[in-house]
């Protein structure tokens, strides 16, 4: 079978890795000149290391993760800790713990697990006639038996297939993303009035800081913002900031497919990853669910079936992140106190206990 991947991210990349490792030919076009480093950090749960696995990738990541945090918390700006959290418990339970790796890691495994010039940059393609499989691109109109248009969130062929969809609505989030060269003495996460803020511990003494907070759609700066919204919360804040190059931080709005699409194919076009389902990022699953589009999609070999295994999913993920989102949404005085009381709450029951309520989510295992 000929497949052509429109969008060379980390959905459309795991994609051709798994039509390839399927004996399918596959080319991916992607319209940046180049797959430079781009992106700061990302964070690969159980579910997502399983369908890696099924790559061959998943032990290699695991070797270039960041070591586990010696203490992760949960914590209020001033610094008074809600909840304390065992690295540990997560691998107990589900048999891998969260590898967290620089996104330029994980870009650059796909990319080497694929033979030499399957991706063309700077290649721009569209989808012409979704039944027949045609997509334009710079050379001409090519016809495969699947196209997987992995082509984003604000994804043209999602428009072109389902054009009465609503598309996706801005949360009401603007997050910001940074890696320095310092390690946090504690990793977690810091939750204020509408705002968050996260440090995750990289291999090589780095760190991946990342924060949100509620603000107008396209009003927000960059280092500037966040040391306004950030610098007086607790330590080590004020000096991981420090750290930050400016030029780096990327700062992006959020926007959710909070409407399920009425499928993720049509004809023979199937759509993957945040042109499917984007969803806010207070789960850490964005990037996980399209690793499990691809090898699913792979597995299968019939939209129809893609459909069936992944819309009932991603549409439940999309709605837990969506619950936590609004959680972090909090700004009164009566809603605050009421959220840290429960996280707080969730602090002293077994840990056990509390990272069962994402089973349903990280005990995903691919299909063979």
């Amino acid at each position: 079978m000929e497949a052509i991947v429109i969008g060379g991210g980390i959905g459309g990349l795991t994609a051709a890795l798994a039509l390839h490792r399927r004996g399918h030919a596959v080319t991916v076009h992607e319209r940046a000149a180049s797959l430079e480093p781009v992106g700061a950090g990302i964070a690969l749960a159980p579910n997502a290391l399983r369908a890696l696995d099924r790559l061959g990738l998943g032990d290699q990541l695991r070797a270039q993760a960041g070591p586990d945090a010696a203490r992760t918390g949960l914590r209020r700006p001033g610094g008074r800790r809600l909840a304390r959290f065992d690295p540990a418990a997560m691998a107990e339970l589900y048999g891998d713990r969260i590898v967290a790796v620089p996104r330029a890691v994980l870009i650059d495994a796909l990319l080497r697990a694929l033979p030499p010039g399957t991706v063309r940059t700077g290649s721009a393609a569209t989808v012409v006639d979704p039944d027949g499989g045609v997509v334009r691109t710079p050379d001409g109109d090519r016809t495969a038996d699947l196209v997987v248009a992995a082509d984003g969130i604000r994804s043209p062929t999602r428009a072109r297939l389902f054009p009465d969809h609503p598309g996706p609505r801005y949360s009401g989030f603007t997050t910001w993303r940074v890696l320095i060269d310092a390690a946090p003495r504690e990793a977690g996460e810091v939750w204020g009035r509408g705002a968050l803020f996260g440090t995750v511990p990289l291999a090589a003494g780095r760190s991946y800081l990342y924060a949100a907070a509620l603000a107008p759609a396209g009003g927000a700066g960059g280092h500037d913002e966040l040391l306004r919204r950030f610098g007086g919360w607790c330590d080590p804040i004020p000096e991981l900031l420090a750290a930050a190059d400016p030029s780096a931080v990327l700062r992006h709005d959020v926007h959710e497919l909070l409407d399920p699409l009425p499928a993720f194919h049509h004809g023979r076009t199937a759509l993957l990853g945040d042109a499917a389902h984007a969803m806010s990022p207070f789960q850490g699953q964005g990037a996980c669910q399209a690793i499990e589009d691809a090898v699913v999609l792979a597995a299968v070999g019939d939209l129809a079936a893609y459909t069936a295994a992944r819309l009932p999913r991603t549409t439940a993920v999309v709605a837990g992140s969506h619950r936590v989102a609004s959680l972090v949404a909090r700004r009164s005085t009566v809603g605050v106190l009421a959220r840290d009381a429960l996280l707080a709450v969730g602090g002293l029951l077994p840990q056990r206990l509390v990272l069962r309520q994402a089973a349903r989510t990280v005990e995903w295992r691919a299909p063979q």
